[in-house]
């Protein structure tokens, strides 16, 4: 799966994301413990997409979406992030601009990978949040009908 995870353009370009991030945690002064904060934040959340990523590789439909969904935010987050520098006068703005740029590139790539995901293959989210249309955290599971007999039982009835 790692080599398969490469050759994505989304995990790619998270990864590049990451890049820039832990670049412009290294250029925060050390006396700004505002930046070093924030930066911390970033790191945090930047580790997070390529993870999520990888970990949105099944095919289940809901266990998709709470990862896409931990992938948006932190994506947002990070873009949000960038206006703390601007407001204590980060020196190398043109990085935060390099990292937005790249983090609207990235959007594109998660808007046309959300698109892939098969919201017919799902296991019903009891908690309500990525169900199909149609479908609600209280409905029957379909699967409970079938019948499921034990390949080790010795004595069937």
């Amino acid at each position: 799966m790692d080599r398969e995870l490469k050759k994505m353009p989304l995990y790619n370009k998270g990864m590049e994301i990451l890049d820039l991030v832990e670049h412009i945690v290294q250029l925060i002064p050390e006396e700004n413990e505002m930046l070093k904060s924030t930066g911390q934040f970033m790191r945090s959340d930047a580790m997070k997409i390529p993870v999520k990523i990888a970990g949105a590789q099944g095919d289940i439909y809901d266990l998709k979406m709470e990862n896409a969904t931990i992938i948006r935010k932190s994506a947002r987050d990070i873009y949000v992030f960038c206006n703390h520098f601007l407001i204590e006068d980060f020196k190398d703005v043109d990085y935060l601009e390099m990292l937005r740029a790249t983090i609207e590139e990235f959007r594109v790539l998660f808007a046309e990978w959300v698109k892939t995901f098969d919201q017919w293959n799902y296991i019903i989210d009891r908690w309500g949040l990525f169900n199909p249309p149609g479908v609600s955290y209280d409905d029957k599971d379909p699967d409970e009908d079938i019948p499921f007999e034990n390949p080790f039982d010795d004595d069937p009835e």
